[in-house]
């Protein structure tokens, strides 16, 4: 087993603080991307949070020009494009797109030029590689709390709102027929939202943030239908391929002769479309209704 852990672990990967940071900011990351993003996926507003990444490579690359950490600007930037697409958006499907469309056209136009600041102006050393396709290994330890801040404001605004939530996100209709306040709620969402596409854009980048997000939280509403058992296993999804994916670039720079590894972010969104793909093949969804039949059928023979 030693021999084993040896042949797949280089040198040095337990004992590397730039390591310890990756695994720490990944595993929130993927683990908050995982519970906003089940219901991402069961409201239909991925399109909403692929927007939201676009705002928040705007508001990153805003944050390198002026020199603060670019997680300020995911996260900043993101909460006020969710505001601007909840403010112009309607309650009719059709209208929200219409909203996160022009906050998108926006904020990529935004980014663009911003960016284009960062390597003129700005003189930022790769600032487009960082802000667009992430750099976790030289993310700074101090960055660690706020990351931990970030992701406990996400999920408790979640928990918060968890039965409104889950209620609107199945039937608006009946949530309104409930008096639930649809408006509220969805603002709310988007704010958890938001924060959830800031995290995922420090770990993958902001181009790929999607993947994190929308990527496990599908694999597992494939596989169970009971939302706390998805967020379960949307989380151990995640949070799996993101280590995984962080040896694995570790890994790679002892692949070439010019020791240049290859991106986290590759191997991440990677390793989750692998899942996903997976997760859809007959076999591995014929067992998936095999055990909610078994889990339905003891659940009425344990009723009295």
């Amino acid at each position: 087993m030693r021999q084993l852990l040896t042949w797949v672990v280089e040198p040095g990967f337990f004992s590397s603080q730039p390591v310890h940071v990756a695994l720490i900011i990944g595993a929130a990351a993927a683990a908050v991307s995982a519970v906003v993003g089940i219901f991402t996926v069961v409201r239909g507003q991925s399109f909403a949070g692929h927007a939201l990444t676009d705002v928040s490579t705007a508001g990153g690359s805003g944050a390198l020009l002026l020199g603060i950490a670019p997680l300020l600007g995911f996260v900043g930037f993101g909460i006020f494009g969710a505001g601007v697409m909840d403010l112009i958006g309607i309650r009719r499907v059709r209208g929200r797109d219409l909203a996160t469309g022009i906050v998108l056209g926006a904020a990529i136009g935004l980014a663009a030029l911003i960016l284009y600041l960062d390597t003129t102006v700005g003189a930022t050393t790769g600032a487009t590689q960082q802000i667009l396709f992430g750099s976790i290994f030289i993310v700074g330890a101090g960055t660690v709390p706020l990351v931990i801040a970030f992701g406990l404001v996400s999920v408790a605004i979640i928990a918060l709102v968890y039965r409104p939530l889950l209620l609107s996100s199945v039937s608006e209709d009946v949530a309104a027929a409930r008096g639930i306040p649809l408006r509220l709620i969805g603002l709310l969402f988007m704010a958890a939202l938001a924060v959830a596409v800031g995290l995922s854009a420090l770990t993958i980048g902001a181009i790929l943030s999607t993947a994190l997000l929308i990527g496990p939280a599908a694999t597992a509403l494939r596989l169970t239908r009971r939302i706390g058992w998805a967020i379960a296993m949307a989380c151990a999804i995640g949070v799996g391929a993101t280590w995984l994916g962080v040896l694995l670039a570790y890994d790679s720079y002892d692949w070439s002769s010019t020791g240049q590894g290859y991106p986290v972010s590759f191997f991440i969104v990677a390793l989750i479309f692998v899942l996903y793909l997976v997760s859809g093949l007959p076999g591995v969804r014929a067992a998936s209704r095999g055990r909610r039949r078994a889990a339905t059928a003891t659940a009425l023979a344990v009723q009295p």
